[in-house]
Protein backbone atom coordinates (compact mmCIF):
# COMPACT_ATOMS: atom_id res chain seq x y z
CA UNK A 1 0.00 0.00 0.00
CA UNK A 2 1.39 3.14 -0.98
CA UNK A 3 1.17 5.81 2.00
CA UNK A 4 2.04 9.22 2.63
CA UNK A 5 4.09 10.25 5.88
CA UNK A 6 3.06 13.62 7.26
CA UNK A 7 4.18 14.78 10.81
CA UNK A 8 4.65 11.50 11.95
CA UNK A 9 1.50 10.03 10.64
CA UNK A 10 0.86 7.65 8.04
CA UNK A 11 -2.15 7.92 6.10
CA UNK A 12 -3.58 6.19 3.29
CA UNK A 13 -4.02 7.62 -0.08
CA UNK A 14 -7.88 7.08 -1.12
CA UNK A 15 -8.68 3.60 -0.46
CA UNK A 16 -11.60 3.29 -3.33
CA UNK A 17 -8.53 4.35 -6.05
CA UNK A 18 -8.36 1.57 -8.26
CA UNK A 19 -12.25 0.90 -8.44
CA UNK A 20 -12.90 4.36 -9.06
CA UNK A 21 -10.32 3.78 -12.03
CA UNK A 22 -13.02 1.35 -13.79
CA UNK A 23 -14.92 3.53 -15.86
CA UNK A 24 -18.19 1.99 -15.58
CA UNK A 25 -18.14 2.44 -12.08
CA UNK A 26 -16.35 5.54 -11.61
CA UNK A 27 -16.76 8.27 -8.63
CA UNK A 28 -20.16 8.78 -9.26
CA UNK A 29 -20.61 4.98 -8.29
CA UNK A 30 -18.58 5.02 -5.37
CA UNK A 31 -20.80 8.18 -3.71
CA UNK A 32 -23.94 5.92 -4.41
CA UNK A 33 -22.28 2.98 -3.13
CA UNK A 34 -21.36 4.75 -0.02
CA UNK A 35 -25.09 6.67 0.09
CA UNK A 36 -26.38 2.69 0.62
CA UNK A 37 -28.04 0.19 3.59
CA UNK A 38 -27.39 -3.56 2.69
CA UNK A 39 -28.71 -5.92 5.03
CA UNK A 40 -27.38 -9.35 5.23
CA UNK A 41 -29.10 -12.26 6.33
CA UNK A 42 -27.18 -15.06 7.84
CA UNK A 43 -22.76 -14.45 8.80
CA UNK A 44 -21.80 -17.87 7.64
CA UNK A 45 -19.82 -18.80 4.49
CA UNK A 46 -21.67 -16.85 2.52
CA UNK A 47 -22.14 -13.87 4.55
CA UNK A 48 -18.74 -13.24 5.67
CA UNK A 49 -17.48 -12.78 2.46
CA UNK A 50 -20.47 -10.75 1.21
CA UNK A 51 -19.88 -8.63 4.61
CA UNK A 52 -16.14 -8.59 4.25
CA UNK A 53 -16.18 -7.76 0.46
CA UNK A 54 -18.56 -4.73 1.06
CA UNK A 55 -16.92 -3.45 3.60
CA UNK A 56 -13.83 -3.34 1.76
CA UNK A 57 -15.80 -1.66 -1.72
CA UNK A 58 -17.02 1.16 1.04
CA UNK A 59 -20.61 0.59 1.38
CA UNK A 60 -22.29 3.30 3.86
CA UNK A 61 -24.22 1.14 6.51
CA UNK A 62 -24.21 -3.01 6.85
CA UNK A 63 -26.78 -4.59 9.17
CA UNK A 64 -25.86 -7.80 9.79
CA UNK A 65 -27.88 -10.34 11.27
CA UNK A 66 -27.03 -14.16 12.44
CA UNK A 67 -28.79 -16.39 15.33
CA UNK A 68 -25.01 -18.38 15.39
CA UNK A 69 -22.22 -18.81 17.13
CA UNK A 70 -18.45 -19.93 15.94
CA UNK A 71 -17.52 -23.09 15.52
CA UNK A 72 -14.55 -24.55 14.89
CA UNK A 73 -15.94 -26.25 11.68
CA UNK A 74 -16.78 -22.80 10.11
CA UNK A 75 -13.26 -21.44 10.22
CA UNK A 76 -12.64 -23.68 6.67
CA UNK A 77 -15.12 -21.05 4.87
CA UNK A 78 -16.03 -18.13 6.77
CA UNK A 79 -13.56 -15.26 6.47
CA UNK A 80 -14.03 -12.91 9.42
CA UNK A 81 -13.33 -15.77 11.84
CA UNK A 82 -10.09 -16.80 13.54
CA UNK A 83 -9.44 -19.53 16.33
CA UNK A 84 -9.74 -17.41 19.15
CA UNK A 85 -13.57 -16.86 18.13
CA UNK A 86 -14.08 -20.63 17.57
CA UNK A 87 -12.89 -21.07 21.55
CA UNK A 88 -14.82 -18.50 22.13
CA UNK A 89 -17.99 -19.67 20.25
CA UNK A 90 -18.71 -15.98 20.12
CA UNK A 91 -21.81 -14.71 18.27
CA UNK A 92 -21.01 -14.72 14.40
CA UNK A 93 -22.70 -11.61 13.75
CA UNK A 94 -20.48 -9.48 16.57
CA UNK A 95 -17.68 -11.11 15.20
CA UNK A 96 -17.79 -9.79 12.13
CA UNK A 97 -18.36 -6.50 12.96
CA UNK A 98 -15.52 -6.25 15.06
CA UNK A 99 -13.08 -7.84 11.52
CA UNK A 100 -14.84 -5.03 9.63
CA UNK A 101 -13.42 -2.25 12.05
CA UNK A 102 -10.18 -3.54 11.59
CA UNK A 103 -10.14 -3.04 7.91
CA UNK A 104 -12.72 -0.28 7.39
CA UNK A 105 -13.56 1.96 10.15
CA UNK A 106 -15.80 3.84 7.62
CA UNK A 107 -18.18 1.44 7.24
CA UNK A 108 -21.20 1.80 9.82
CA UNK A 109 -21.89 -2.15 11.33
CA UNK A 110 -24.83 -2.73 12.82
CA UNK A 111 -24.71 -6.62 14.08
CA UNK A 112 -27.67 -8.27 15.99
CA UNK A 113 -27.44 -12.06 17.04
CA UNK A 114 -31.34 -12.61 16.32
CA UNK A 115 -33.37 -14.81 14.85
CA UNK A 116 -34.96 -13.01 11.75
CA UNK A 117 -38.86 -13.96 11.66
CA UNK A 118 -42.52 -12.73 10.66
CA UNK A 119 -42.74 -10.99 13.89
CA UNK A 120 -39.79 -8.75 13.42
CA UNK A 121 -38.42 -8.72 10.35
CA UNK A 122 -40.55 -5.86 8.70
CA UNK A 123 -38.69 -3.89 11.93
CA UNK A 124 -35.23 -5.23 11.02
CA UNK A 125 -35.24 -4.13 7.78
CA UNK A 126 -37.43 -1.60 7.44
CA UNK A 127 -34.97 1.62 6.06
CA UNK A 128 -32.84 -0.99 3.82
CA UNK A 129 -31.75 -0.50 -0.01
CA UNK A 130 -31.05 -3.78 -0.77
CA UNK A 131 -31.14 -7.66 0.72
CA UNK A 132 -28.37 -10.25 0.57
CA UNK A 133 -29.71 -13.62 1.46
CA UNK A 134 -26.69 -15.63 2.93
CA UNK A 135 -29.14 -17.44 4.90
CA UNK A 136 -29.16 -21.96 5.34
CA UNK A 137 -33.28 -22.48 4.87
CA UNK A 138 -36.34 -22.15 2.57
CA UNK A 139 -38.35 -20.74 5.23
CA UNK A 140 -36.48 -17.85 5.47
CA UNK A 141 -35.52 -17.13 2.44
CA UNK A 142 -39.73 -17.12 1.32
CA UNK A 143 -39.93 -15.01 4.32
CA UNK A 144 -37.76 -12.68 2.99
CA UNK A 145 -39.38 -13.28 -0.29
CA UNK A 146 -42.55 -12.33 0.68
CA UNK A 147 -40.62 -9.08 2.60
CA UNK A 148 -39.32 -7.84 -0.71
CA UNK A 149 -42.34 -8.05 -2.98
CA UNK A 150 -43.91 -6.27 -0.41
CA UNK A 151 -42.26 -3.74 0.40
CA UNK A 152 -40.57 -3.26 -3.04
CA UNK A 153 -36.87 -3.92 -1.84
CA UNK A 154 -34.54 -6.03 -3.94
CA UNK A 155 -32.91 -9.27 -2.85
CA UNK A 156 -30.15 -12.05 -3.61
CA UNK A 157 -30.94 -15.33 -3.34
CA UNK A 158 -27.69 -17.27 -2.94
CA UNK A 159 -27.16 -20.76 -1.81
CA UNK A 160 -24.41 -23.66 -1.40
CA UNK A 161 -23.50 -27.08 -0.60
CA UNK A 162 -21.19 -29.84 -1.84
CA UNK A 163 -19.51 -28.59 -4.80
CA UNK A 164 -22.93 -26.76 -5.73
CA UNK A 165 -24.11 -23.24 -5.77
CA UNK A 166 -26.61 -21.36 -7.61
CA UNK A 167 -27.92 -17.00 -6.86
CA UNK A 168 -30.42 -15.23 -8.44
CA UNK A 169 -31.18 -11.53 -7.96
CA UNK A 170 -34.91 -10.59 -7.14
CA UNK A 171 -36.20 -7.52 -8.53
CA UNK A 172 -39.73 -6.50 -7.62
CA UNK A 173 -41.65 -4.88 -10.30
CA UNK A 174 -39.38 -5.93 -12.69
CA UNK A 175 -38.47 -9.22 -12.79
CA UNK A 176 -39.91 -13.08 -10.67
CA UNK A 177 -39.79 -13.87 -7.45
CA UNK A 178 -38.11 -16.47 -5.84
CA UNK A 179 -41.58 -18.89 -5.77
CA UNK A 180 -41.77 -18.52 -9.18
CA UNK A 181 -38.78 -20.73 -9.37
CA UNK A 182 -39.61 -22.52 -6.20
CA UNK A 183 -43.40 -22.34 -5.49
CA UNK A 184 -42.96 -24.43 -2.83
CA UNK A 185 -39.73 -25.52 -0.46
CA UNK A 186 -38.17 -28.68 -2.00
CA UNK A 187 -39.86 -31.85 0.03
CA UNK A 188 -38.18 -33.90 2.15
CA UNK A 189 -34.54 -33.87 4.15
CA UNK A 190 -32.27 -31.84 2.19
CA UNK A 191 -28.35 -32.26 2.22
CA UNK A 192 -26.53 -29.37 3.99
CA UNK A 193 -23.07 -28.66 4.81
CA UNK A 194 -23.36 -31.18 7.18
CA UNK A 195 -24.01 -34.22 6.19
CA UNK A 196 -22.90 -33.44 2.26
CA UNK A 197 -19.66 -31.52 3.18
CA UNK A 198 -19.08 -28.05 1.40
CA UNK A 199 -16.13 -26.49 -0.53
CA UNK A 200 -14.98 -23.11 0.62
CA UNK A 201 -14.77 -22.43 -3.41
CA UNK A 202 -18.16 -22.81 -4.32
CA UNK A 203 -19.55 -20.52 -1.47
CA UNK A 204 -16.67 -18.27 -2.38
CA UNK A 205 -17.94 -18.26 -5.87
CA UNK A 206 -21.26 -17.52 -4.82
CA UNK A 207 -20.89 -15.13 -2.54
CA UNK A 208 -18.37 -13.21 -4.89
CA UNK A 209 -21.67 -13.70 -7.33
CA UNK A 210 -24.04 -12.06 -5.18
CA UNK A 211 -21.75 -9.19 -4.18
CA UNK A 212 -21.01 -8.66 -7.58
CA UNK A 213 -24.53 -8.24 -8.27
CA UNK A 214 -25.31 -6.17 -5.17
CA UNK A 215 -22.89 -3.67 -6.28
CA UNK A 216 -23.83 -3.36 -9.81
CA UNK A 217 -27.48 -2.91 -8.56
CA UNK A 218 -26.16 0.20 -6.11
CA UNK A 219 -23.97 1.40 -8.30
CA UNK A 220 -25.98 1.02 -11.88
CA UNK A 221 -30.10 0.34 -10.56
CA UNK A 222 -31.76 -2.85 -10.88
CA UNK A 223 -32.70 -2.21 -14.58
CA UNK A 224 -28.88 -3.49 -15.03
CA UNK A 225 -29.09 -6.84 -13.67
CA UNK A 226 -30.06 -9.71 -15.90
CA UNK A 227 -33.03 -11.66 -15.11
CA UNK A 228 -31.31 -15.21 -15.03
CA UNK A 229 -30.39 -18.16 -12.41
CA UNK A 230 -26.99 -18.81 -12.34
CA UNK A 231 -25.33 -22.38 -11.32
CA UNK A 232 -22.02 -23.00 -10.79
CA UNK A 233 -20.00 -26.14 -9.81
CA UNK A 234 -16.45 -26.10 -8.41
CA UNK A 235 -15.72 -29.59 -8.77
CA UNK A 236 -16.56 -30.54 -12.24
CA UNK A 237 -15.93 -26.04 -13.66
CA UNK A 238 -19.42 -25.98 -15.11
CA UNK A 239 -21.41 -22.53 -15.27
CA UNK A 240 -24.94 -21.99 -16.36
CA UNK A 241 -27.46 -18.88 -17.10
CA UNK A 242 -30.97 -19.76 -17.57
CA UNK A 243 -33.12 -16.27 -17.96
CA UNK A 244 -36.03 -16.58 -15.91
CA UNK A 245 -39.83 -14.76 -16.36
CA UNK A 246 -42.30 -14.20 -14.13
CA UNK A 247 -44.87 -17.31 -13.25
CA UNK A 248 -48.45 -16.00 -13.95
CA UNK A 249 -49.69 -18.13 -11.74
CA UNK A 250 -46.85 -17.24 -8.58
CA UNK A 251 -49.00 -16.78 -5.63
CA UNK A 252 -46.80 -13.83 -4.15
CA UNK A 253 -45.24 -11.67 -6.62
CA UNK A 254 -48.59 -12.18 -9.20
CA UNK A 255 -51.09 -12.83 -6.36
CA UNK A 256 -49.86 -10.46 -4.04
CA UNK A 257 -50.15 -13.49 -1.18
CA UNK A 258 -47.45 -13.52 1.47
CA UNK A 259 -48.34 -16.15 3.59
CA UNK A 260 -44.66 -16.76 5.43
CA UNK A 261 -45.33 -12.54 5.98
CA UNK A 262 -48.53 -12.51 7.14
CA UNK A 263 -48.09 -15.37 9.67
CA UNK A 264 -50.31 -18.22 7.87
CA UNK A 265 -47.23 -20.51 8.27
CA UNK A 266 -46.55 -22.19 11.39
CA UNK A 267 -43.73 -20.91 13.41
CA UNK A 268 -41.95 -22.93 16.65
CA UNK A 269 -43.01 -22.99 19.65
CA UNK A 270 -40.99 -23.16 22.88
CA UNK A 271 -42.57 -26.20 24.72
CA UNK A 272 -42.73 -24.98 28.12
CA UNK A 273 -41.24 -26.73 31.26
CA UNK A 274 -39.45 -29.48 28.60
CA UNK A 275 -36.58 -27.23 27.51
CA UNK A 276 -37.45 -28.39 24.14
CA UNK A 277 -38.88 -26.23 21.15
CA UNK A 278 -41.27 -27.90 18.33
CA UNK A 279 -40.66 -26.64 15.01
CA UNK A 280 -43.05 -27.43 12.24
CA UNK A 281 -43.11 -24.62 10.08
CA UNK A 282 -44.64 -26.81 6.85
CA UNK A 283 -45.77 -30.13 5.70
CA UNK A 284 -42.68 -32.22 4.16
CA UNK A 285 -42.76 -36.14 4.27
CA UNK A 286 -39.20 -37.05 5.12
CA UNK A 287 -38.02 -40.37 4.37
CA UNK A 288 -36.39 -41.38 7.64
CA UNK A 289 -34.35 -44.03 6.76
CA UNK A 290 -32.73 -42.37 4.38
CA UNK A 291 -32.67 -39.44 6.87
CA UNK A 292 -30.84 -41.95 9.00
CA UNK A 293 -27.95 -43.10 6.44
CA UNK A 294 -27.55 -39.31 5.62
CA UNK A 295 -26.67 -38.29 9.53
CA UNK A 296 -24.69 -41.69 10.11
CA UNK A 297 -21.24 -40.60 11.74
CA UNK A 298 -22.53 -37.23 12.75
CA UNK A 299 -24.11 -38.40 16.20
CA UNK A 300 -25.96 -40.55 18.21
CA UNK A 301 -29.18 -41.99 15.93
CA UNK A 302 -32.14 -44.09 16.66
CA UNK A 303 -35.11 -45.11 14.97
CA UNK A 304 -38.23 -46.43 14.94
CA UNK A 305 -41.52 -46.49 12.52
CA UNK A 306 -42.75 -43.58 14.43
CA UNK A 307 -39.38 -40.99 14.59
CA UNK A 308 -35.68 -40.68 14.39
CA UNK A 309 -33.97 -39.58 17.17
CA UNK A 310 -30.06 -37.81 17.14
CA UNK A 311 -28.04 -36.62 19.16
CA UNK A 312 -25.05 -34.54 17.41
CA UNK A 313 -23.90 -33.94 21.14
CA UNK A 314 -24.71 -34.16 25.01
CA UNK A 315 -26.29 -31.22 24.53
CA UNK A 316 -29.13 -31.27 21.87
CA UNK A 317 -31.89 -34.17 20.88
CA UNK A 318 -33.70 -33.91 18.18
CA UNK A 319 -36.59 -36.39 17.64
CA UNK A 320 -38.10 -36.17 13.94
CA UNK A 321 -40.93 -37.17 12.82
CA UNK A 322 -42.34 -38.33 9.30
CA UNK A 323 -44.40 -35.43 8.39
CA UNK A 324 -41.33 -32.86 9.32
CA UNK A 325 -42.04 -31.95 12.34
CA UNK A 326 -39.20 -32.23 15.36
CA UNK A 327 -38.69 -31.90 19.00
CA UNK A 328 -35.07 -29.98 19.64
CA UNK A 329 -34.36 -30.69 23.31
CA UNK A 330 -32.03 -29.25 24.94
CA UNK A 331 -32.51 -25.21 24.93
CA UNK A 332 -35.63 -22.92 24.60
CA UNK A 333 -33.98 -20.40 22.01
CA UNK A 334 -36.00 -20.89 18.68
CA UNK A 335 -33.21 -19.46 16.85
CA UNK A 336 -30.95 -22.31 18.12
CA UNK A 337 -33.56 -24.86 17.23
CA UNK A 338 -34.23 -23.60 14.04
CA UNK A 339 -30.27 -23.06 12.90
CA UNK A 340 -30.32 -27.36 14.06
CA UNK A 341 -33.08 -27.97 11.76
CA UNK A 342 -31.87 -26.27 9.16
CA UNK A 343 -28.46 -28.27 9.72
CA UNK A 344 -29.32 -31.42 10.50
CA UNK A 345 -32.81 -31.92 8.51
CA UNK A 346 -32.25 -28.73 5.28
CA UNK A 347 -34.93 -26.74 3.88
Amino acid sequence: MIVIVSIGKVLPTDRYSRQIRFAPFGAEGQRRLSAAHVAILGCGALGTFQAAALARAGVGRLKILDRDVIEWSNLQRQWLFDEEDAREQRPKAGAAAVQIAKFNSEVRVEALAVDVNAANIEDLLEDVDLILDATDNFETRFLINDYSIERGVPWIYGAAVGSYGLAFPVLPGIGPCLRCIYPEAPKGAQPTCETAGVLNTITSLVAAWQTALATKLLVSGAESLPLQLSTFDSWEFTTRQVKISADPACSCCQGRRFDFLDGRVRAPISLCGRNAVQIHERMAILDLEALEQQLTGLGILRRNEFALRFSPNEQFELTIFPDGRAIIKGTQDIGIARSLYSRYVGR
